[in-house]
């Protein structure tokens, strides 16, 4: 799977690149060879007669598959911590217990998990992923219906759900180019960002309203059906990823270590880790508290809960509608450190409700909007380039390299939330979020990002 050179000159591509990114609200990014990743439903083409993703009837079934899981897992995101709130009766350090169960993957399988999807049809991965998050959640309902549900069961269950979601994403974050042309890697990426912020919106309102109306466990069953849903369309989805062949891989810890070399040997993406890993250890510190912060400290009900989130995941979607537009004004090496002091920044409006909860909902709701579009412009470009400056071969060990710090730091956070929560209160631990994440803009604040305008092509150390 070797990505061959691509002898058209730099400067053509960036033209190729930037039409298409205009045109399907992604960002300039994809670059490679018109023989690398072509569709895998239609014949080999020149760069001059690709279609549009939307005619391609594979790409189609795909991303409305992953629309079904996106808007399924947020629901879940919202009925779970309800359901442990609210009939369960978690406390502080339960809470914490339960969001370090559902990350805690990250650490366990994080790495490995990379260099075993390099060796694995990426497709077939998540197709499995799909039915083992289906059969764990629906364990949930059906324990509560029998009266037995208690904490160490969510713990259980969101720790599968886990283990089953690095794989999935790892996978998904690797299959785009498998399934596209090189120049349509932008606009893939930029259609299902673009979906995912429409499940943001949509799916935090509908879980609001059916956990108000039907309880937490039903509305779970609402996902289950939708990983249902995404496993039935992968499997009818198709792409050419080849694998690489046995005689030609490497002891896996060897593999790994590539992977990592990979990763924080280029000056770029050691930059992008430690600004995105501290961001989200500063952010969970703040969000394993969220549910017990807004359903006790301020009062809310889980319909305002969910409006609050669908409310302001629209910022999310505005975002990655108008991250080429900001990426053509301020260029795209530097909206990554734009977008970095802007979400950061957001973060602090958080605890702030707690001073003034007279305002608390439309103050948090301007608080999600901003957030959410900073991030999907920090995100629709960070992650473009990754797959853009990394070779085919080694795309699930990078994505899964990146996933181990940047997530594996998230059940580490979501414990010491807990802790913290529970000795210092839960408005204090909030603060204490929200000013550290602050510092996580230093890394790209500080770096080459300032000097350049476009992002390179290239490993660039």
């Amino acid at each position: 799977m070797s990505q061959s050179p691509d002898p058209r000159s730099d400067e053509a591509m960036d033209a190729e690149i930037r039409a298409e990114a205009r045109a399907e609200a992604s960002i300039p990014a994809s670059r490679g060879s018109a023989a690398d990743a072509v569709e895998a439903d239609q014949a080999p083409a020149t760069a001059g007669t690709a279609r549009s993703l939307w005619r391609d009837a594979n790409f189609m079934r795909m991303w409305g598959g992953q629309a079904f899981s996106q808007f399924g897992a947020q629901i879940t995101e919202l009925a779970i911590p309800v359901l442990a709130v609210l009939i369960l009766n978690a406390t502080e350090f339960e809470v914490g217990v339960l969001t370090a169960s559902g990350f805690a993957a990250f650490l366990l399988v994080g790495l490995p998990a990379g260099a075993w999807i390099d060796r694995m049809r990426k497709r077939h991965v998540m197709i499995v992923a799909d039915a083992v998050r289906a059969i764990a959640l629906a364990a949930l309902p059906l324990l509560w219906w029998a009266g037995v549900l208690h904490m160490w069961h969510l713990y259980v269950v969101a720790l599968i759900m886990g283990i089953a979601t690095v794989f999935f994403d790892v996978s998904y974050q690797s299959i785009v180019p498998s399934l596209v042309r090189p120049t349509q890697i932008a606009e893939a990426n930029g259609k299902f960002e673009s979906t995912a912020q429409v499940a943001n919106i949509a799916g935090p309102a509908v879980g609001g309203w059916l956990v108000a109306v039907v309880t937490a466990p039903f509305a779970i069953v609402v996902t289950v059906f939708t990983y249902i849903a995404s496993f039935i369309v992968l499997s009818f989805t198709r792409d050419n990823e080849v694998v690489t062949p046995k005689h030609e891989r490497a002891p896996i810890m060897h593999e790994i270590g590539e992977g990592i070399r990979w990763v924080f040997g280029n000056r770029y993406l050691r930059r992008i880790v430690g600004c995105t890993g501290l961001s989200n250890f500063a952010s969970n510190i703040s969000f394993t508290l969220l549910p017990i912060f807004l359903l006790r400290e301020l009062g809310f009900s889980p319909a305002s809960l969910g409006l609050v989130f669908a409310l302001g995941s629209v910022g999310g979607l505005l975002g990655a509608m108008a991250t080429p537009h900001i990426v053509r004004w301020v260029g795209e090496a530097r909206a990554i450190p734009v977008s970095a002091i802007a979400f950061s920044i957001a973060g602090l409006f958080l605890p702030v409700a707690a001073l003034v909860p007279t305002i608390a909902l439309p103050l948090l709701t301007v608080q999600m909007f901003i957030g959410s579009f900073m991030v999907l412009l920090y995100n629709i470009t960070q992650v473009t380039f990754r797959q853009r400056v990394t070779p085919p071969r080694l795309l699930g060990r990078m994505n899964a390299s990146i996933r181990f710090v940047v997530w594996g730091v998230t059940p580490i956070a979501a414990l010491l939330a807990g802790g913290l929560g529970a000795w210092l209160g839960v408005t204090t631990t909030m603060w204490i979020g929200a000013v550290l994440g602050l510092a996580s803009a230093l890394f790209v604040v500080t770096g080459p990002f300032w000097t350049l305008r476009e992002l390179p092509t290239a490993d660039d150390r």
